[in-house]
């Protein structure tokens, strides 16, 4: 039995992803990780900034993930910027593959999270946003809240 329990422990989000990107679908990989890199996200110390995956030699890479160094490691620290290598099916990397070859569609890093002890990443087949869907986006957003607000304030006048 594990003392993390069965539950997901989300480490870091990319909240930038669904913003500059349209998520088409996503999947669940595995990560190569060095030790010191496992303690580091252990303690939540990882930026999405610039990260993407790619498919190379018919391995699927992460690609300017930076996981900060442990602060406790030794000199055999890990480079925080290196590629690292993502876990799939074969069955997966070649699908994946035929739809990057599509226009325009691209693998973004949206979570790390630790599932079983282990550490997992999701991955979106996304598609990057024109200007005008972003403000469409953030348009649909406030006119959520406003209704929101409407109703919380219609709720409030009824007692």
């Amino acid at each position: 039995m594990s003392s993390q329990g069965d539950g997901d422990r989300i480490v870091a989000s990319n909240r930038r992803a669904r913003h500059e990107y349209e998520i088409l679908e996503t999947v669940e990989a595995g990560l190569v990780l060095r030790g010191t890199e496992v303690k580091a996200l252990r303690t939540g110390l990882v930026n999405f900034k610039d990260a993407y995956a790619t498919v190379r030699n018919d391995e699927v890479w992460l690609l300017g993930c930076h996981i900060s160094p442990y602060s406790h490691g030794t000199d055999a620290n890990h480079d925080p910027e290196r590629d690292r290598k993502l876990l799939l099916h074969r069955r997966e990397i070649s699908r994946l593959t035929g739809k990057v070859a599509e226009r325009g569609l691209t693998l973004i890093p949206l979570r790390i999270y630790f599932k079983q002890g282990r550490a997992k990443l999701e991955i979106g087949l996304a598609r990057g946003k024109k200007l005008h869907d972003k403000r469409s986006t953030l348009r649909e957003r406030e006119v959520r809240r406003e209704m929101d607000r409407a109703a919380r304030g219609a709720r409030r006048g009824q007692w």
